[in-house]
Formats: structure tokens, C-alpha cells, sequence
């Protein structure tokens, strides 16, 4: 799905010209408020921001202040995905 949203040009250009970025930061924060409500998963969260690993993932939210737990299934996610890596 395409998302097209309108933005005033004098704000549009107080946020950064680049509406490449501009368009990033946008998804990002859509993610990010729509993971902290509960309504995206963190795999949701890497196949919508194109993250490769979980690792990524983590820092991407910790970056905006969002922390996550870190469980035994986790942890034994993490060894099968590495292990299939060859690493």
C-alpha cells in the first residue's frame, strides 16, 4: 500500500527538504507508535522497516526509547537464526 501525506510546505521544509527522509522518518515513527500500541510484532516491525536482523531491530528501538524484554524462546530464536547463517 502507498501512503501519500500532505504536509504544508513551510512545515515540509522546516522538517528537511529531502522528501526521501522525510518519508522515512515518517514510516518510522508510524512503526515505532503502532509497535509501542500493540498492533505490530517486532518481525512485523523488520519486514516494515526492511531491518535484516534482530540486533538491528533492538537498536533501532532503543534509539527511540523503546525497550523490549528478551526471553528464553528468544534467546534460543537467536542460536537457530545464527545457526542458519553459518555463524
Amino acid at each position: 500500500m502507498n501512503l501519500t501525506v500532505r504536509i504544508p510546505d513551510d512545515l515540509a521544509e522546516r522538517m528537511g527538504s529531502d522528501g526521501d527522509a522525510l518519508a522515512r522518518r515518517a514510516l518510522e515513527g508510524l512503526a515505532v507508535e503502532e509497535f509501542r500500541a500493540g498492533r505490530l510484532t517486532q518481525p512485523d516491525l523488520r519486514r516494515l522497516l526492511g531491518s535484516g536482523t534482530r540486533t538491528a531491530l533492538d537498536a533501532f528501538l532503543k534509539e527511540r526509547g523503546v525497550y523490549t524484554d528478551y526471553d528464553h524462546a528468544d534467546l534460543m530464536q537467536d542460536l537457530r537464526d545464527l545457526d542458519r547463517l553459518g555463524l
